[in-house]
């Protein structure tokens, strides 16, 4: 299996399976003395970690990271990177595998268990093995580092829509979103999400979302014309991110419905420079920077693995039905709102690192 890499100068491999001893990935291209410790990566996949509500699956997973390579003490005996690749594991510590066993040869409806067969002529059925998204939490753990690359660098991201229920915008509060247990930035929606949830989980059901993620104090300058657009590794980044079917950046799909009046961001003299009217372009003009908010979001299906019976077929290609047992989120969006900060922080270091190469 290829392409378990992602970014060019800043460089993200990931590997290992849902129900493996361990996940772990690779950071090449981080440059050196960048003060890095457990705890500073730590922080974010806690926030990933499942079991934590209700709401998110009941794996109990610790999730602590190991740095394995690629730090070294400084003269102050200081722990930073050292400029070769950072190896990062996480042990699994929680699998339950035998709730897998009697889907080993029947296809699960919306998962990629016919995809993979199809493809490699094996598949691990242990909870999707490496199509798991288990795999997410190394992606967390490499924008951990890859938000000390850029500086003054901040990466925020919310949820902003369950299922049909999308937040009151006139609420927006960043502060909120670490008071529920949806990263809802709207506290009065974040009620209307619980009761949801409480009644999609006791129909054996699941939920869509959409997740907003904004990047703050990026420098204007990032991506490059035609081939390698900021906005067109910010929208391979989060589509590669398991169940996220749409992405948009800045106005996205609304822009359809504006005039051009609406659209163009217009622009003043200010103090500090330029200064924006508006950011319907979500930062990103022509592919590059601008130096406003990087603002993109993404839509995340509803989760596949549920318990009302569907139709399918087995590996024999014989008819049948399947429900599916084990632990699993019953909106996967709500645990997607770090990976998404994750992949959005990795397309701009790695941008950074070029714009840094080619420009100086």
């Amino acid at each position: 299996m290829s392409h378990n890499t992602f970014g060019h100068l800043f460089r993200v491999t990931t590997w290992g399976e849902s129900h493996g001893p361990a996940i772990g990935c690779v950071v090449d291209g981080c440059p050196p003395l960048i003060p890095l410790e457990a705890a500073d990566i730590q922080h974010y996949l806690d926030r990933r970690r499942p079991g934590q509500s209700r709401f998110t699956t009941q794996r109990r997973e610790p999730d602590e990271v190991r740095i394995l390579s690629g730090v070294h003490p400084d003269a102050a005996g200081n722990q930073v990177t050292t400029g070769t690749p950072i190896a990062l594991q996480i042990d699994n510590v929680d699998q339950r595998s035998k709730d897998y066993s009697d889907i080993a040869s029947t296809y699960r409806p919306g998962h990629a268990d016919l995809t993979y067969e199809a493809k490699y002529g094996i598949r691990d059925p242990r909870g999707g093995g490496r199509s798991s998204a288990r795999e997410t939490a190394m992606r967390v753990a490499a924008g951990a580092i890859a938000r000390k690359v850029v500086p003054g660098l901040e990466v925020r991201g919310a949820l902003v829509q369950i299922g049909p229920h999308p937040i009151d915008r006139d609420n927006w509060d960043w502060a909120e979103i670490e008071r529920n247990p949806f990263f809802c930035p709207d506290a009065q929606t974040a009620d209307v999400w619980a009761d949801f949830l409480d009644g999609i989980r006791k129909q054996g059901s699941s939920a869509g979302a959409v997740v907003e993620v904004v990047a703050e104090r990026v420098p204007a300058g990032l991506g490059a014309p035609v081939y390698g657009k900021l906005d067109q590794d910010i929208a391979a980044g989060l589509m590669s991110i398991n169940a996220v079917k749409a992405v948009e950046i800045g106005a996205g799909f609304a822009a359809a419905a504006l005039s051009g009046e609406e659209n163009a961001d217009e622009m003043r003299a200010g103090n500090d420079g330029i200064r924006f009217l508006s950011n319907q372009a979500g930062g990103i003009l022509g592919g590059i920077s601008t130096g406003q908010p990087v603002v993109a979001r993404f839509a995340v299906k509803p989760t596949s693995s549920i318990l009302t019976p569907r139709r399918t077929v087995t590996r024999q290609g014989e008819d049948a039905e399947i429900s599916t047992k084990g632990r699993h989120d019953p909106c996967v969006g709500i645990r997607a709102v770090p990976v998404g900060e994750a992949m959005l922080a990795i397309v701009i270091a790695d941008h950074y690192l070029r714009h840094r190469a080619q420009i100086g």
